[in-house]
């Protein structure tokens, strides 16, 4: 799974600025917690889930030369679950409906999400420099 580092910084109160290469995304918690200059952590999560679930099934179609128009996949949060919606639009017959449909749920983000994946946490020094890192330039 390729991707790029996240650097998350504070701006004011409780909105954050997200990098991701050169992309600068805003992050924020709705009034009154904050000002919604974007969208919540929970929200970003919906949305990698929606993006990837919506890019599995392009990639899978245009494979098998379908004729998949559009998707659009809708999320929300139902307690504790997700719930996702999926909009496939073209002249699908049913088989393909179904394999699609199945696709989504092997999409890498959903397997990520569904799996008990560990969560290393390491303090880093100031400037951004890993303590292992910083120890060894000292040391």
């Amino acid at each position: 799974m390729p991707t790029r580092d996240v650097l998350v910084t504070e701006r004011a109160g409780m909105a954050r600025s997200v990098a991701v290469g050169p992309h600068r995304i805003a992050a924020d918690e709705p009034v009154p917690v904050g000002g919604d200059a974007g969208p919540n952590p929970f929200e970003f999560v919906l949305a990698g889930l929606g993006t990837c679930t919506s890019m599995t099934l392009r990639l899978y179609a245009d494979r098998h030369g379908w004729p998949l128009r559009d998707v659009r996949v809708r999320l929300r949060f139902d307690g504790p679950a997700v719930v996702r919606e999926i909009v496939l639009e073209g002249d699908l017959d049913d088989e393909q409906r179904r394999r699609l449909m199945s696709m989504a749920e092997r999409c890498p983000v959903h397997r990520m999400l569904s799996s008990a994946m560990p969560i290393t946490t390491v303090a880093a020094g100031s400037g951004g420099q890993s303590a292992e890192a910083a120890d060894t330039a000292q040391g």
